[in-house]
């Protein structure tokens, strides 16, 4: 019953993004992008010599979460021929020229025939499914192809279906991975609690990814000299309800600056995010321009910046969690800054629970609680920012314990 119900829900979501490809764009290029898959698929593979490894990876989140490992796999594999799929437009149209992957290009519907088709042109030896990615008919088909299957930087809740008492397709579903490294010990034991057993603490991948971008990241002149005697704030991705929130602490400490980073940086909210401000304030496009004023708030008005922005702050103001859902609270805790975000919609991002336990972060319901916990004396800017790093530093890693584990398989394989 469970498997009928997959299928179905499967073709309805095939008609449902054909029809819905006819007023919006990004499902025609999720149908787009899958047209003649195969026959593209058969050309390109036909001349592959090498061994495949398939990674894939839902949208662009995901691949950010795989990366680390797809660059640990190609600098330690070379040999091997990395196939790299992607179930959404936004991740495939962003990442479709990523140089480390040999051929890209979408995961076909999960039908029976379509995985069939799919694990027979490309003959993978290994696969690596990202975080939220359980396809029962590709994993059956790699299964079947002899294929080692992994679930990397997996995490699951009590109440998804798995868990419940009329859970057991789906439970079969995951049965069918080789190897699941999960996030957290409390996911191990969730999927020891139905006897799932092939599971390991592995962590996050992504803090692999982020620490490797802290790392890298420059110095730029201009945030160097604006953010050198004063305290700054840094707004992350925010939207209306937050910098109502952040607005009134600005208003009320002068001694503080900010560099705010709209999630969506339209004419629009630009201005309105000035409006509600209400102190001095310049876009970062026009600051040469205007050389001659000396603004308190730099509005960044492009997309990309942010992640290097976190080096001149004291403090950060994660945006999102008034709304549909907390933006990336990551970036910001490993640059040890304590992280302040809305009381809402945060529970379902495991890191944002992990920060506010290690007290490196902060729910707040509104203006004034927010001011509440920065003019406390209980709040100690630098505690929270050790706590921020040490956070980071105790998950870092997850790449190198996965890379470890399957070192014998490959090994193998060179020897057979």
């Amino acid at each position: 019953m469970g498997e009928f119900f997959y299928r179905l829900g499967i073709s309805l979501l095939g008609i449902g993004v054909k029809i819905h490809a006819l007023i919006n764009a990004k499902s025609k290029k999720f149908v787009e992008g899958r047209k003649d898959l195969f026959s593209q698929l058969e050309e390109r593979f036909k001349s592959v010599d090498q061994p495949v490894v398939w990674f894939h990876c839902a949208s662009l989140g995901e691949f950010e979460q795989g990366r680390p490992l797809i660059e640990a796999f190609k600098q330690e594999h070379p040999n091997f021929f990395i196939l790299l799929t992607f179930f959404s437009p936004s991740g495939y149209e962003v990442r479709k020229n990523y140089e480390l992957a040999d051929y890209i290009c979408y995961m076909p519907l999960d039908t029976s025939h379509n995985a069939e088709q799919f694990v027979k042109i490309t003959q993978p030896k290994l696969a690596f499914f990202v975080k939220y990615e359980f396809w029962h008919y590709h994993l059956k088909a790699l299964s079947e192809a002899d294929c080692w299957v992994y679930s990397v930087s997996a995490i699951f809740r009590s109440n998804q279906r798995f868990f419940k008492y009329y859970g057991g397709f789906y439970r079969k579903i995951l049965k069918q991975f080789d190897h699941i490294f999960v996030q957290n010990k409390t996911v191990a034991a969730l999927l020891k609690g139905i006897h799932i057993h092939n599971v390991s603490v592995s962590g996050d991948t992504r803090f692999d990814r982020v620490k490797s971008i802290t790392d890298s990241v420059k110095p730029q002149e201009m945030f160097t000299e604006f953010s050198k005697d004063q305290p700054v704030l840094i707004g992350g991705s925010t939207w209306e309800q937050d910098i109502k929130v952040i607005a009134p602490f600005l208003q009320q400490n002068p001694e503080w600056k900010a560099i705010i980073a709209p999630h969506d940086i339209s004419e629009a909210n630009l201005k309105l995010h000035e409006e509600v401000l209400k102190i001095p304030t310049s876009r970062y496009s026009k600051i040469d321009s205007e050389a001659t004023t000396k603004p308190r708030v730099i509005l960044i008005d492009n997309i990309g910046m942010l992640s290097s922005l976190y080096q001149y702050g004291k403090i950060a103001f994660i945006g999102g969690a008034y709304g549909d859902g907390l933006h990336n609270t990551l970036e910001a805790a490993c640059f040890g800054l304590p992280v302040f975000f809305g009381n809402k919609n945060y529970r379902k991002f495991q890191e944002a629970l992990d920060l506010l336990d290690a007290k490196a972060a902060f729910k707040v319901a509104n203006a004034q609680e927010f001011l509440s916990i920065m003019n406390s004396d209980d709040f100690k800017i630098e505690e929270s920012s050790q706590r921020a790093l040490e956070y980071v530093n105790q998950n870092i890693g997850a790449k190198d314990k996965i890379m470890k584990h399957i070192a014998p398989i490959i090994q193998k394989m060179k020897l057979s």
